[in-house]
């Protein structure tokens, strides 16, 4: 298969370009459930127990005002029960003060179970929702809600005069509960001040559902200790290692010695790198703050042209150096008589190293933002393992030393095809931006142009047909050179068909969408250009601004109109949560969306909603809103979406895909990015057979 030499060619590099997906997951620190416990003929109590993670504190419903918000229920009123007090608090509460607010507050911590006591006239289910709010010791989460249910069963009927008697308690219980002083007494739990709604708040909300999985944290680290592998043969960092051990051995006594320093040389490697990470970890910079670094022009067009200078430097047009009179202080603080020494004598290699593994460390530290506060710290260490391991090895085995091939001509191959590379995955930055705010200067045939000319003139240089002005003269052509040209030029020809509409699955993630191909060969003249108004006769809202759906799909972009039109067919809507600079958006849909039993089910049995986060476009005043969430203005296509996928949701990552009734429903689970065919089809399929059921 042509897939694996190319993924292997890619796979060292693949995590520079992987910053468009924006995976940060929700933080889920409380679980709860419900039960239901029968204490009479007529009577019964509802358990309401939170299952809390260490660190992270519940808030009780007794709070002062000018705090966080409190634990609050709300039950809906039925004719077979009615309350009988208020809710009551059974688990243990602490009270200390809270530096997050400056007060003294009352809360839980690793678990609260509360109970409402009820008088039952007949079987049923209760049904209400709760909002709570948690915090640990640096920060605090949002305001959640969370629905429940509690079946009764094998209740007696109660008579009249009992019924008005029950209610008479039930409303004097309420009454008494709700007119408790405030302050340090116990006191029913203050509401929220009103908020403008959004057009996506139905009646019937969706239930909160569980946080996606969190993302594959051994991958990243993996990818971060291969990249720093890699770093090892760079001309920075590779005539540094023999002559780095040799020194260790020359300047120590014995072999053990040699070892002791070369472990510590290493270990301050890694612990200068960490601390890079752990500085920017605790910057707190979280999913707002990675969604707007992954999608807004500014730092998108910065990171092309920082790529576009590297690749240039990497050329050789010119060398990226930090300040010589840095490097040369920190150099004379190295020697090898201190473990102070050993560590300036790192700190050396970790400044001089700059120009070769500033932009890997860069796209570590992009790729963790929007994750939990350690990964940045972990992504660098893991990276700076593989740095320094090579050093510790050949310490501790020295006679390695012989096999390593001599510094020379190579090394500046291996930083010319790294040039190369570096210009080739700036445009991936230019893409991104140009396809969130519809510049349309990169559609998909030009990118695929700009890349198909890097990767032959690429595999020119690596053939000798190529030279820069600095490269030493090749008398003949190794092995492993041509071996590395003909995978280059292999992944030529797999880009070309590209240009006239193939989709080019194994980069589907990272390519513009192929509806903006002039000329594709794969469609049909009549489906090259759908009009806006083809679903029915009707006009689609956004779809002169928004890209069409792939594989020839026929959709909605606004919920409304989806809303609307699965009432008039009778159809569930199948709501895609995506982006433009999603790249496991775009690999969904080129390996599992284009499967045959996928695409008929799309096509056949739903309405598709596709919901944009990371659209700038924005919309009239008459349509903003104001978020439940954070209460701030939603005045974009993509803020509005997003706010809808994190308030009726309770997920921030895409794709994210639900299943809804015409009513704004959920129906059964939701699904998340998984490239297993089977499990899609299973996802819809049990969507599909739930909404027959409710209807």
């Amino acid at each position: 298969m042509m897939k694996k030499p190319l993924l292997l060619l890619f796979c060292l590099l693949s995590l520079l370009s992987s910053i468009g997906s924006a995976s940060a997951q929700l933080l889920a620190p409380v679980k709860w459930s419900f039960t239901m416990k029968k204490t009479g003929e007529q009577s019964a109590e509802l358990i309401l127990s939170a299952s809390i993670e260490k660190k992270w504190h519940l808030y009780s419903q007794f709070l002062p005002e000018g705090g966080p918000i409190p634990t609050s229920f709300k039950f809906e009123k039925a004719s077979f029960y009615s309350l009988v007090g208020a809710v009551e608090e059974k688990s243990k509460r602490e009270e200390s003060f809270d530096k997050n607010f400056d007060m003294t507050l009352k809360y839980f911590e690793n678990k609260a179970v509360f109970v409402q006591k009820i008088a039952v006239k007949g079987d049923g289910v209760v049904k209400g929702s709760l909002e709570y709010m948690v915090c640990d010791d640096k920060q605090c989460l949002p305001p959640t809600e969370v629905s429940f249910e509690f079946k009764l069963k094998g209740f007696a009927k109660t008579s009249t005069t009992a019924t008005v008697l029950e209610d008479t308690v039930a409303k004097q219980s309420e009454a008494i509960s709700s007119t408790t002083a405030s302050g340090d007494s116990d006191t029913t739990p203050k509401s929220k001040p009103a908020t403008t709604q959004p057009n996506h708040v139905s009646s019937n909300p969706a239930p909160a559902t569980e946080p996606q999985k969190e993302e594959n944290m051994l991958g990243f680290l993996i990818s971060a200790f291969l990249l720093g592998l890699a770093a090892v043969i760079t001309p920075c960092v590779f005539p540094m290692l023999p002559m780095t051990v040799t020194f260790f051995i020359k300047q120590s006594g014995s072999k053990a010695q040699a070892m002791k320093k070369a472990f510590g040389f290493g270990f301050s490697i890694i612990g200068i790198y960490a601390m890079i990470g752990l500085v920017f970890g605790l910057l707190g910079l979280g999913a707002d703050f990675g969604n707007w670094l992954s999608t807004h022009w500014v730092p998108n067009v910065l990171f092309f042209f920082i790529f576009i200078i590297f690749g240039a430097s990497f050329l050789g047009m010119f060398e990226i150096t930090l300040p010589h009179s840095l490097v040369n202080t920190i150099d004379q603080k190295s020697n090898m008589k201190s473990l102070a020494g050993i560590f300036f004598m790192a700190f050396t290699l970790v400044l001089v190293s700059f120009s070769c593994t500033g932009p890997v460390v860069g796209s570590l530290l992009i790729e963790a933002v929007g994750g939990k506060m350690m990964k940045p710290m972990l992504g660098l260490s893991f990276f700076a393992l593989g740095l320094a391991g090579p050093f510790m090895l050949f310490a501790a085995f020295p006679g390695w030393l012989t096999n390593l091939p001599k510094s020379g001509g190579w090394l500046n191959s291996v930083k010319v095809v790294l040039g190369f590379l570096e210009i080739a995955f700036a445009f991936k930055f230019l893409s991104t931006a140009d396809q969130v705010y519809h510049w349309n200067l990169l559609d998909r045939e030009i990118y695929l142009a700009i890349w198909i000319v890097c990767f032959t003139l690429m595999g020119f240089y690596l053939l000798g047909k190529l030279k820069f002005s600095h490269d030493s003269d090749l008398p003949f052509l190794g092995v492993p050179r041509l071996g590395l040209a003909i995978v280059v030029f292999t992944f030529v020809v797999y880009l070309i068909p590209g240009l006239f509409g193939a989709p080019l699955k194994a980069l589907s993630g990272y390519l513009p969408p192929q509806s903006t191909l002039d000329f594709d060969l794969t469609q049909s003249a009549s489906s090259k250009k759908a009009p806006a108004s083809d679903l029915d006769g009707q006009k689609i809202k956004f779809a002169d601004i928004l890209p069409p759906f792939p594989h020839q799909l026929k959709g909605f972009y606004d919920y409304k109109e989806a809303i609307t039109h699965s009432k008039k067919t009778g159809k569930p809507i199948f709501i895609d949560f995506t982006g433009h600079g999603c790249v496991n958006c775009r690999e969904m849909e080129a390996n599992v969306w284009a499967d045959p039993e996928v695409l008929k089910r799309l096509q056949n049995d739903f309405i598709l909603l596709a919901q944009y986060v990371d659209d700038k476009t924005e919309l009239p005043e008459a349509e903003w809103f104001t978020s439940t969430f954070d209460g701030q203005v939603k005045k974009t296509i993509g803020k509005q979406n997003a706010d809808f996928q994190i308030t009726r949701f309770n997920a921030n990552a895409q794709p994210y895909y639900v299943i809804m009734d015409g009513n704004g429903n959920q129906i059964g689970p939701s699904h998340a990015y998984d490239r297993d065919v089977q499990s899609f089809v299973k996802f819809l399929d049990g969507g599909k057979a739930k909404f027959k059921e409710i209807q």
